[in-house]
């Protein structure tokens, strides 16, 4: 892949770095212009050429040897297969958000039982209580979301992967683990293949910093083969169909062509980054940098971190906001100085609001945001 220029404030546009929403991400202009380009035949070896030469960059980010499969969807379409094609009769739902609620709710809209751990929105599931759940015996799949979206906090997922492969061993039974990692893929190391993820998941407009539009998901073999014994998988669901065609490096149905032109655009600048690990790195510093101004700037004014300490995301922080202001309040404001962040979400909707630092922001532009969110808690 030819190399572009790194990520810096002074390569962007003059209005990047000012777009904090929890998704959609900003998305750098070198990614829309990879969109003007006539369009091509997605049968033709030309389009099979950019899917195989973006595999290998996809499976770094997704931290697999298996094949990453590109979907012209939402995330949540791959949640849906997901449930149609790895949950056979009971999953355990695992609940501490809005999004994870939606996973949950999936399962039994799908025609599936589920039974519902649930925690308080701001904190992060137990572990040795997955394994006590599991245990009671009749589950064959566990849904689970990595980053809350609605909260800003991060699942402890190896701990809970490590929990469900305990309760395979204790009871017997084939207990598979859906992950939704919508906001955790590509802006965090979330290993795939070593944790024993059967099935993980992004949307291609949170950390991968892309127009919304694409969905990504990886499948271990064990997942496949509960597919193959699963009638109802339908077709544009059928993760089977996925497997398939990606052999040849081709999506079962029409892709949207000009978002993989910007899907291979943007898996240049990943590489050129040097690869998930220093992108996971960047996310970390900018997290620890809206966590400490926090703590030490806006906690005198009455905001707090939602998430607890350990459990936080390193891609979206929630902020509760004090009853001298409102979340709307602020989210104008911001919006006024040319910034945007979101607003609470769900049940959170008018307590907190939310700061994406994920995809390509960078922690200089970050401080910019933070100096005009302090200039607004001042007065």
């Amino acid at each position: 892949m030819t190399e572009p220029r790194p990520v810096t404030p002074d390569t962007a546009s003059p209005r990047f770095g000012r777009f904090f929403l929890p998704g959609p991400t900003e998305v750098r202009p070198e990614v829309l212009d990879a969109m003007r380009r006539p369009v091509i035949g997605h049968r033709g070896s030309e389009l099979s050429a950019i899917l195989r030469e973006i595999d290998p960059v996809l499976r770094s980010v997704f931290r697999t040897t298996r094949p990453v499969y590109v979907a012209t969807a939402s995330a949540t379409l791959l949640m849906e297969a997901a449930v149609r094609n790895g949950v056979r009769r009971r999953a355990l739902g695992l609940v501490n958000g809005a999004f994870s609620g939606r996973f949950r709710d999936l399962v039994s809209d799908c025609g599936r039982e589920v039974e519902t751990y649930e925690v308080e929105w701001g904190q992060a599931h137990d572990p040795a209580e997955v394994k006590r759940r599991l245990c009671r015996g009749g589950f064959d799949a566990v849904t689970v979301v990595h980053s809350e979206t609605s909260t800003g906090v991060l699942n402890p997922l190896a701990e809970i992967a490590e929990a469900v492969r305990a309760a395979e061993t204790a009871t017997g039974e084939e207990i598979l683990l859906l992950v939704d990692g919508v906001t955790s893929v590509g802006g965090m190391r979330v290993e795939a293949e070593a944790w024993a993820l059967d099935f993980l998941l992004t949307g291609s407009q949170k950390a991968l910093a892309l127009p919304p539009g694409l969905a990504f998901a990886t499948a271990s073999e064990r997942m496949l083969r509960r597919a193959e014994s699963i009638a109802g998988r339908g077709q544009y669901l059928d993760l089977l169909e996925y497997e398939r065609y990606w052999q040849r490096h081709q999506t079962p149905t029409t892709p949207a062509v000009h978002l993989i032109f910007a899907l291979a655009e943007q898996m240049k600048r990943i590489e050129a980054e040097g690869g998930i690990e220093s992108r996971a790195e960047r996310h970390w510093r900018m997290a620890e940098q809206c966590w400490a101004w926090t703590e030490n700037v806006a906690a005198a004014r009455g905001f707090s971190l939602l998430a607890p300490h350990g459990r936080r995301s390193p891609t979206v922080t929630a902020l509760t906001v004090p009853d001298w202001t409102s979340p709307a309040d602020v989210v104008t404001r911001l919006g006024e100085r040319g910034y945007s962040v979101g607003p609470g979400y769900g049940k959170l909707k008018d307590s907190t609001i939310r700061i994406g630092h994920m995809g390509d922001h960078t922690p200089e532009g970050l401080a910019a945001l933070l100096t005009e969110l302090e200039r607004i808690t001042r007065g």
